[in-house]
């Protein structure tokens, strides 16, 4: 495999292995495509070359540094290869390239459909089951715009008593969350609709709504990272000043909460002012800024009298 990755003999001679008939081993690959990642500009070089020899070699991470000196066949190498170019050329992130991501301890399955769950947004399960906990009456949740369906589900694996109703927009999107519901065991605790934010719900009331919407702004698209480009726009951006759809929750979602309803919203960086604000204007009270692990304010948390 050459720069390019075409060529298996220029892969064992820019991984250090031999090319004198010298069997590929594991390290071997891992050494070379990680220095090939780092050269292509890609953050996380070694974690990513050895998610990905792991998944082609069906075994997990721990295993490659156990059996660091097993030969790796050419069948094997194939499918690594393809991996490789996928992950450098088109910048397809980790994850659909895997077909899962690990949220909540749970593995979800990930399509170019769905949104990849991030870490920082485990913060917003935390934040509403810390308070769920204190509240045993209140059991009717709505999630909007579900996407791979991981809040839903940490929340439903977590507390059984809940009554979850999770909306998105994208037919596409839910058909990964409904599998990823069944694999986990929830789906008979879920009510998965169809439907553009608070609309397939109209005139219910719920006690907690939850929402990581699309907070990305517009006008800060060529600044991203390129794996970006291979999860869906709607799932990321919200308009020009990435609060498009925050807002249109902020103003709808007071109708849908019963009385002394919380809602908990995902923000971006620098948007906690507005968003307390936005929630102010329209009558709720009691505005919590909750922070990630980063101490980067994360959720916004508001109540209805």
């Amino acid at each position: 495999m050459t720069s390019d990755l075409r060529s298996d003999e220029s892969l064992v001679a820019a991984s250090g292995a031999g090319t004198s008939g010298e069997a590929w081993t594991v390290m071997a690959l891992l050494r070379w495509t990680t220095d090939y990642f780092a050269k292509q500009g890609i953050d996380s070089p070694r974690l990513d070359a050895e998610c990905l020899l792991a998944f082609a070699l069906d075994c997990d991470r721990v295993a490659l540094y156990v059996e660091y000196e097993k030969p790796v066949v050419e069948a094997e190498r194939s499918r690594f290869r393809e991996l490789v170019q996928r992950r450098a050329r088109e910048r397809v992130p980790v994850a659909q390239l895997l077909g899962r991501r690990e949220f909540w301890s749970l593995s979800f399955e990930v399509t170019s459909d769905v949104l990849t769950p991030r870490p920082e947004t485990e913060t917003l399960v935390a934040a509403l089951l810390e308070r769920i906990a204190s509240s045993p009456e209140s059991t009717r949740v709505l999630e909007l715009g579900t996407g791979s369906g991981c809040i839903a589900i940490a929340l439903a694996r977590e507390c059984p008593r809940l009554e979850i109703t999770a909306t998105d927009i994208s037919d596409a999107a839910l058909c990964v969350a409904k599998r990823n519901a069944a694999r986990l065991e929830v789906a008979d605790r879920i009510d998965f609709r169809r439907g553009d934010l608070l609309a397939p719900v109209a005139g219910e009331h719920f006690d907690w709504i939850v929402s990581n919407p699309p907070y990305l702004a517009r006008d800060e698209a060529e600044t991203l990272p390129p794996e970006l480009a291979s999860e869906p726009d709607g799932a990321l951006f919200g308009g020009a000043d990435g609060l498009e759809i925050t807002r249109r929750i902020w103003q709808e979602a007071p109708a849908a909460l019963a009385a002394g309803g919380r809602i908990l919203l995902e923000v971006g960086l620098g948007q906690a002012d507005a968003v307390c604000g936005g929630f102010r204007g329209v009558g709720l009270s009691n505005c919590e800024v909750v922070s990630d692990l980063s101490h980067c304010p994360r959720v916004i948390v508001a109540s209805r009298a």
